[in-house]
């Protein structure tokens, strides 16, 4: 849930591929759109009207909004005491209704708080609790906690389902919805009540909020000359810090790898494309962004940097913490039969969504396309299956067992 300027077909915008560690790149579009203030009776229709024709879709009765617009108007009384509702107000309302009505988690309208939000999160100058959540199942589900981050620390696990924050349930509420009511500033507390796989009763987890600082990567050599890459996100400096890693892997004389993308939310496309080019030769396809019946598919093929030879041993480990650009890359070197996987089911985050600016200080994040494997499987259709797997328990995170990275090892040492 891309990275780098891009031409497409002309037009100019910005496209994300937003797994909610809120990593976007700018491609080219733009987007016409301009709001029309409310000025009479009428005036609600001009904002559905198309910013090139000035007309009404054909073939749509748009009588029915009006006419909810109008009684409100005459018969509505408020019985809070908040800030009215203005007319802006309820037009970005109506805004959030029909992206909502295609039943897509990843489509929302900002409105301009939420935007501002939005854009500060992009920027990578955020408060929050340190996490990426995602829809499973129509549920508000944990893909992972970041490591080193307030939820990590409080005991988020990846995978649980989040029924209330703060006492409010999640049930229907959108997916821009749960991040803005989790995130808050620096020292003050949410409460997330979760289900958990295992667990019969729901659990609270006080979380204090603080700045977050997204970690990248780690490295290990074993004793047995097994080589750790520990890749915690896809973001604008991480394929530098990948092909540093690989340099140190290469210089150990190690030719067992092991690939830990567990937990790993995703980010940018093109780390992942780029990272999958150490190991596939050139033109090899690494993704294919699928656009439906709207246009032609796009094909991310390996830039070919390619310097390994058939002597390398590697597993990738991945979980449902495993994500989007995680699930890509990992898609990318089981299918070229470069890597064993090994784990549990990634998340299934498949989908491509753009960022468009609807006013200046409004935008809409829509789904536009989804992500293929190069044997042509959708990720988003039930995610990556390991070809060995090996669960992780809760009781083997309260005893610091790592059950997936002791089995990659013995396969990598059983190979030797």
């Amino acid at each position: 849930m891309s990275g780098g300027p891009k031409e497409t077909r002309g037009r100019q915008a910005r496209s994300i591929s937003l797994f909610f560690v809120v990593l976007i790149a700018v491609l080219s579009f733009t987007l016409g759109t301009k709001y029309t203030e409310l000025t009479g009776d009428d005036s609600p229709a001009l904002l559905f009207a198309s910013p090139q024709s000035s007309t009404l879709p054909s073939g749509v009765d748009f009588s029915p909004v009006w006419r909810v617009w109008h009684m409100l108007d005459e018969k509505y009384v408020s019985t809070g005491s908040s800030t009215p509702v203005t007319d802006e107000d309820r037009v970005w309302g109506m805004a959030e209704g029909l992206a909502r009505s295609l039943d897509d988690p990843y489509t929302v309208f900002l409105p301009p708080s939420d935007n501002a939000i939005f854009a500060d999160d992009i920027s990578g100058n955020f408060e929050g609790v340190g996490m990426e959540i995602g829809i499973r199942s129509g549920l508000v589900t944990v893909i992972a906690p970041l490591k080193g981050t307030p939820a990590e620390r409080a005991g988020v696990l990846a995978g649980d389902h989040i029924f209330e924050i703060d006492g409010e349930s999640t049930d229907d509420m959108p997916i821009d919805g749960a991040v803005k009511r989790i995130r808050g500033e620096r020292g003050t507390e949410v409460v997330l009540t979760v289900a958990r796989e295992g667990e019969n009763e729901l659990i609270e987890i006080p979380i204090i909020r603080d700045v977050i600082e997204i970690p990248t990567i780690e490295t290990i050599l074993r004793e047995d000359d097994i080589f750790i890459i520990e890749l915690y996100n896809f973001s604008a400096v991480s394929t530098n810090l990948f092909r540093e890693a690989l340099r140190d892997f290469v210089e150990s004389g190690s030719n067992k790898l092991i690939l830990d993308l567990r937990g790993n939310p995703g980010g940018f496309l093109e780390a992942a494309v780029d990272m999958a080019s150490w190991f596939l030769p050139a033109g090899e396809v690494v993704v294919r962004e699928d656009f439906g019946d709207r246009l032609e598919p796009v094909i991310h093929r390996s830039k070919g940097y390619d310097i390994f030879e058939e002597e390398l041993e590697m597993v990738v480990l991945i979980d449902q913490g495993s994500a989007s650009a995680s699930e890509i890359l990992a898609g990318a070197l089981s299918e070229h039969g470069i890597a064993t996987l090994l784990g549990e089911t990634s998340f299934g985050k498949g989908s491509v969504q753009e960022l468009l600016d609807v006013t200046d200080d409004t935008s809409l994040k829509v789904t536009i396309a989804r992500w293929m494997t190069p044997n042509n499987v959708s990720i988003s259709l039930g995610g990556l299956e390991p070809d060995v797997v090996v669960e992780m328990t809760i009781e083997d995170i309260e005893a610091e067992r790592d059950p997936q990275l002791e089995k990659a090892i013995e396969i990598l040492n059983d190979d030797s």
